[in-house]
């Protein structure tokens, strides 16, 4: 069997990324993520990803660049996050608590879920443009 893929999407406009407060399970509900969902069997990172952000957000978005390295979620789950462009749609909380846009200066103080904090150094350098 192979590891289970989850993507994440990274949605950076200006110098603001969106993030997604967890509503489940509850040791994660109230931490913040970048939004995303599972690879389904046969389904491209890129697709799944496109797929999760429309459900999830009701965006349409082009996916870009790998942000970071893999994330082991377990010993059969493996995270990976990609910088993600808005095309349309208009964003709203589908499966969160919360969406909030934040800036570089609110990375750090952020309880993040504890997977996604191993991306933060390269989501400051995405915020400053680098």
């Amino acid at each position: 069997m192979s590891d289970q893929i989850v993507v994440a999407g990274a949605l950076i406009s200006g110098a603001a990324l969106l993030v997604a407060q967890r509503d489940r399970p509850p040791e994660l509900a109230g931490l913040w993520e970048l939004p995303g969902g599972k690879v389904a069997d046969g389904e491209t990172d890129e697709a799944a990803l496109a797929r999760e952000l429309h459900e999830e957000l009701g965006v349409e978005v082009t996916v870009g660049a790998r942000v970071g390295a893999d994330v082991a979620l377990g010993p059969a789950t493996i995270l990976r996050a990609y910088r993600v462009t808005q095309t349309g749609g208009t964003i709203q909380p589908n499966d969160h608590r919360a969406l909030r846009w934040i800036t570089v200066d609110e990375l750090d103080a952020l309880p993040w879920v504890p997977a996604d904090r191993s991306w933060l150094d390269e989501l400051r350098a995405a915020l400053a443009g680098q």
